[in-house]
């Protein structure tokens, strides 16, 4: 018995990332706005699509027409299409003041960054895809340097001889997303021998090579391959082609009215009556190219199921159909059985902890288990989704016996989550994820778009130069971060993330908002983060400030350690800023607490009051009058009587009364005296005596003290 055709559906065809992007984008503007909508150029190349789109409102116009509306500009809003468009079409826009919405795919606007980054300094820009495709033109708007396009090998070797080494710099090398990437990769061989100095970059979308991958293989088993797409699209062409390559009975559609279907027919009987078809059976292959939707495809599904199986095959399901029926109701009753790798779409009834069960429409009961909803170990399936829900899935394994289907949603959802996080390296966005596993050299973290791995370098630990155990990670465990993509890798699927670089931008932002704002004067509480000889240096948030020794106390002190603590919270104040340096100096002394303050309030000259010596010098004596502020008591003021040296009268710890009799504040100095008080009580006593008995005594003169020594400061500084 001949084994029964087959037909084999790519798992990834139709709209990819970037151009469902853009058509959510349009749609969703459609739904804000009743301004008019006009898209510049096509939006995607597909004529059906485009016919759909104006049948909502949504208007494909050229470039040139822009002028035209500059006088209705309020009423209307301009969208760039997916392919991108020259940057001197965005510069208009905003000069005349469109109002516009972005749709540039996100890998069109990385190689856009790439170009206008790189070509500053190059002596050519090398485009590898087709002149005239509109993604090719706006690359080319962004080179700095002389552009040359290349649509194959053949051209890139015509460019070699033409060109020869160009000039003394460099070139770069990039090429159109949607491009063949065998071509592209034997182009960069031929650049490699002899620009041994040239920029290569890797801009072929890596959903395009996967199709293109995965088209070569399909074509190689099947009898016929039917590609459906524009004419005009380029990526489409490229799998035509690479199928083409592969299978001679391949065949291009732009709609399910395009199949050949009395080919098919007649190419399947004579393929049954050979002896060795009962080895394989008849195959058939559909894929088809990013801007073909959906519909489309099913449509075609539809058209070639009913080709290949047998009316007695198709009768219990189409025997459901009726006039009533939405197409995709029409779609579901066609199928009598499910192929393992199929996509379908289905409604969530149930929701267990272990699985959810999903309607397909069909006899087939679904079943989704959690290993197939998600990679997160930590989630429950009802976290995911919900009864009602209609989802997409792809079957892993069904059963005719039992009635049921084994579904996948992850393998789904997995191509979508990967052109996320490419998409989120591209525009820098922050993703947030929590901490699942530790690694010997990371974390890895779970992300609405799936797994992404945190180098031990990029998260929050410090910098050492012994390296880090497992054991040092395991404080992130269960932590939800924020981080960035910073590579991907789109052969292994594998996604690397910065928590540190998320920090440090952070930081940044803050030091320039703090910078923009701050004032001398300007008063804070910060923490001391370290401490030096010289001084404490004080956390103010997004910077830190150093308050000198000098000003951590009116006191003298010999360590900033005799004020102050690391982690004590502190009141300072700027008290000088140096914003090009990025230096803040900070004071904390306060002239409330100022002992000089203090002393004016408190004392005056030929006040009385006793003092403590605190030190000896041969010209005199320091003694404290408040903390802070020592006065000098001059070796001619400690007696009335000649002394050889102050230690002769006095000693360290010794307390005496004295009289103020001098305070210069703006010299902080303030002179005491001993001898002054002795005076007054032998005047006292003089005018007491008996004038007959009163002597006078020869009093010594007194010897001054060098003048350099008497000048010596009392600054409590």
């Amino acid at each position: 018995m001949v084994k029964e055709p087959k037909l084999i559906v790519a798992e990834s065809c139709g709209f990819c990332f970037g151009v469902r992007r853009a058509v959510e984008m349009v749609y969703e503007l459609r739904k804000k706005t009743d301004k008019k909508i006009y898209v510049i150029g096509e939006l995607i190349h597909n004529e059906v699509f485009i016919k759909k789109l104006e049948k909502d409102g949504i208007l494909c116009i050229e470039e040139s027409a822009l002028d035209e509306l500059e006088n209705e500009k309020d009423g209307i809003v301009l969208v760039i299409r997916t392919h991108g468009a020259s940057k001197q079409l965005a510069e208009y826009l905003d000069e005349k003041g469109f109002e516009y919405v972005d749709a540039t795919c996100p890998f069109v606007k990385r190689i856009h960054k790439i170009v206008d980054e790189n070509s500053k300094g190059a002596d050519m820009t090398l485009i590898a895809g087709d002149k005239n495709h509109p993604e090719v033109i706006g690359i080319q708007s962004y080179s700095h340097a002389d552009t040359y396009v290349i649509s194959d090998e053949s051209e890139c070797a015509d460019f070699v001889n033409k060109y020869g080494m160009i000039g003394e710099n460099y070139l770069i090398l990039v090429s159109q997303t949607t491009n063949n990437n065998e071509k592209y990769v034997n182009c960069q061989k031929i650049i490699k021998k002899l620009y041994t100095n040239a920029k290569i970059f890797d801009t072929i979308c890596n959903v395009t090579e996967d199709r293109q991958i995965e088209v070569g293989r399909m074509a190689e088993k099947a009898n016929v391959m039917f590609v459906i797409g524009s004419t005009k699209s380029s990526n489409t062409k490229k799998l035509f082609d690479i199928s083409k390559s592969n299978c001679a009975n391949t065949y291009l559609l732009e709609t399910a009215d395009d199949i050949p279907t009395g080919v098919v027919e007649k190419m399947m009987r004579e393929y049954t009556a050979e002896p060795d078809a009962n080895d394989v059976g008849f195959t058939v292959g559909i894929t088809a190219g990013a801007s073909t939707p959906d519909d489309i495809i099913e449509e075609v599904k539809v058209r070639i199921s009913n080709i290949l199986y047998s009316d007695e095959k198709q009768t219990m399901d189409t025997s459901m159909i009726n006039d009533g029926m939405s197409f995709e109701e029409m779609l579901d009753a066609s199928f009598k059985t499910l192929r393992t790798g199929e996509r379908v779409k289905g409604t969530i009834t149930s929701v267990t902890p272990t699985e959810a069960h999903v309607d397909l429409g069909i006899k087939y009961t679904g079943m989704i288990p959690l290993a197939e909803l998600t990679d997160d170990p930590t989630a429950k399936p009802e976290d995911i989704v919900k009864v009602g829900d209609e989802v997409d899935v792809v079957v892993v394994k069904p059963n005719d016996a039992e009635g049921t289907v084994l579904l996948s949603k992850k393998r789904i959802d997995a191509d979508k989550n990967w052109e996320a996080l490419v998409a989120a390296e591209e525009s820098g966005e922050v993703l947030s994820g929590k901490v699942i596993e530790i690694t010997r050299g990371g974390l890895v973290a779970f992300t609405s778009n799936g797994k992404v791995f945190i180098p031990i370098s990029q998260t929050t630990l410090p910098r050492r130069e012994e390296p880090y155990e497992e054991k040092d990670l395991q404080q992130f465990l269960g932590q939800t971060l924020e981080f960035k993509i910073i590579g991907t890798n789109a052969q292994k699927k594998r996604a690397v993330a910065s928590v540190r670089l998320v920090v440090s931008e952070r930081r940044r932002a803050e030091e320039a908002k703090f910078w923009e704002s701050v004032e001398v004067g300007q008063k804070f509480t910060g923490k001391v983060k370290s401490i030096t000889t010289y001084g404490a240096f004080v956390d103010l948030g997004p910077v830190d400030g150093m308050v000198h020794i000098t000003e951590l106390s009116w006191k003298r002190i010999k360590n900033p350690s005799e004020v102050v603590n690391i982690g004590d919270e502190i009141d300072v104040y700027i008290k000088a800023l140096d914003p090009e340096k990025k230096r803040i100096s900070l004071g904390h002394r306060v002239d409330a607490d100022n002992p000089w303050t203090i002393l004016a309030d408190k004392y005056h000259v030929d006040d009385v009051i006793d003092v403590k010596v605190v030190s000896l010098t041969p010209f005199g004596a320091f003694a404290e009058v408040i903390p802070g502020i020592d006065g000098l008591i001059h070796i001619s003021q400690i007696s009335n009587k000649k002394i050889g040296k102050p230690a002769d009268v006095l000693n360290v710890g010794d307390v005496v009364t004295v009289k103020i009799t001098a305070i210069d504040f703006e010299a902080k100095k303030v002179s005491l005296s001993i001898r002054a008080l002795l005076s007054e009580e032998e005047a006292e006593k003089a005018e007491e005596a008996p004038v007959e008995e009163a002597a006078v005594e020869e009093v010594a003169p007194v010897e001054e003290a060098p003048a350099e020594e008497a000048a010596e400061s009392t600054d409590a500084e």
